[in-house]
């Protein structure tokens, strides 16, 4: 086992990589409960049952896929990265195919299925690489930055932080309600302990929270704290229904399938090199065995929507577990085994409420939108088809919406500057596409 991980050469022991996976395991751990919440849309009151995915089979797909995606990085590609289903991808999947565009879950998760089938056969290729490097860097930085603005407005609308207000669209909250002060007293909690540096301090700051939620009456008190595994029947296999209907051939789902691919694109690609780098993995500036840390990501997207959740994609808070010593495969492992310990205790989770969840949410957003500080703000060819894919995701509720319009402005503008030559022929390939988006969409 040493010798394949090679702790040797890396500087490293069991110890060591057993806390970094746990260490990793407890900063991502929040995801067992926001994606469920999420992909059941339980924040949003009186939809039809149809629209909303089941909550224990959701949790257990997470469970699964994350486990799964973990263990095929750490054993194929020998990272100490762990997978899960992926914030903002999740958001997109739940407020923008299912909620917004009225596309039944069902559909959204073929959608998912055949981008990761893409994802295999473009990395078997070697094409993911070179699509990436098409892309600006600050169109990537923009949509990050723009997804973190998203996850933020949903977790505090979620929480009752924001609601609706006729006249000017948006307001805040009543803050004498006790379930709204709960999550402003989450927020403070975990803000002090990411402030503070401390390893897991989302997933810490949740138990704080609910916790107080349950001595406030806010939260119900679990009946026990471990029982048998929920059953995954009602989503386990629903992506292959999806084909069957005529309908799931449409315009919009090949928007919704181009979507989850760029999304998760350079999501994992900046988590690669990031966390990578961190470790001190990186050689001649390029991440060795690229190709099977990428395929590791690609099969985790198809297993998770076999079970029924959305893009699996590496996760950034594995640099919690690598800050912990995590050097090699090993920690990524134990991670797996982790997710896979966590399905025995649902009852533990099921009682978690919005309140709980929107503080996690608002600190990822926080997280996302680093990225504003590497777009050159002085170059206004940049800067507004930037500014456009970051500003529109959240105003018009939609990451799709925020990609399209950014994406249509970054030729326009770089032609008119005469830039010509810096634009990739992608760039023109995905203007139309997304010109073709809201001539038939919108």
């Amino acid at each position: 086992m040493k010798k394949y991980f090679q702790f040797e050469e890396l500087g490293t022991n069991y110890r060591r990589e057993f806390i970094g996976g746990l260490t990793t395991f407890l900063a991502m751990a929040y995801i067992l409960v926001v994606n469920p919440i999420t992909l059941s849309l339980m924040d949003i009151p009186d939809l039809p049952d149809a629209m909303r995915m089941d909550y224990g089979a959701v949790f257990v797909a997470t469970a699964v896929a994350a486990a799964i995606g973990s263990l095929l990085m750490g054993v194929i590609a020998k990272y100490p990265i762990a997978l899960a289903p992926g914030m903002g991808l999740n958001a997109f999947f739940a407020y923008t195919v299912v909620l917004t565009m009225g596309i039944p879950w069902q559909h959204a998760l073929g959608g998912v299925l055949i981008s990761g089938v893409i994802f295999i056969l473009l990395t078997l290729t070697g094409l993911r690489e070179k699509i990436i490097n098409s892309i600006p860097a600050e169109l990537k930085y923009a949509v990050s930055a723009g997804i973190g603005l998203f996850i933020t407005f949903v977790g505090a609308q979620s929480a009752g932080l924001i609601v609706n207000n006729d006249a000017v669209l948006v307001g805040l909250g009543d803050f004498t309600d006790g379930n709204v002060l709960l999550a402003i007293f989450g927020i403070a909690v975990t803000v002090v302990l990411m402030t503070k540096g401390i390893n897991g301090g989302i997933f810490i700051g949740m138990v704080i929270t609910t916790i107080v939620g349950m001595i406030t009456g806010l939260i119900d008190v679990p009946g026990k704290i471990v029982d048998s595994v929920p059953s995954v029947a009602p989503t386990f296999g629903a992506a292959f229904e999806a084909y069957g209907d005529p309908s799931f051939f449409s315009t919009s789902m090949l928007v919704v399938v181009l979507t989850f691919l760029f999304v998760d694109f350079f999501d994992t690609a900046g988590t690669l090199v990031g966390v990578a780098n961190q470790a001190g993995l990186m050689k001649d500036n390029k991440l060795p065995r690229a190709g099977k840390a990428l395929f590791a990501d690609s099969a985790a997207t198809v297993v998770g929507a076999i079970f029924g959740t959305s893009t699996t994609t590496s996760f950034i808070e594995s640099s919690s577990g690598v800050a912990a010593g995590a050097r090699t495969g090993f920690a990524s492992v134990v991670t797996a085994g982790l997710f896979l310990l966590s399905l025995f205790f649902f009852p533990l989770l099921e009682v978690i409420t919005s309140a709980v969840t929107a503080p996690a949410l608002i600190i990822v957003g926080v997280l996302m939108v680093a990225s504003l500080g590497n777009i050159d703000w002085n170059k206004f060819e940049v800067a507004v088809p930037a500014f456009l894919t970051i500003i529109v995701m959240p105003l018009s509720y939609s990451i799709a919406t925020g990609i399209a319009v950014g994406f249509i402005f970054y030729p326009i503008t770089m032609i008119v500057k005469g830039r010509t030559k810096e634009i990739h022929p992608v760039m023109y390939v995905l203007f139309v596409i997304f010109i073709l988006y809201f001539i038939f969409l919108k």
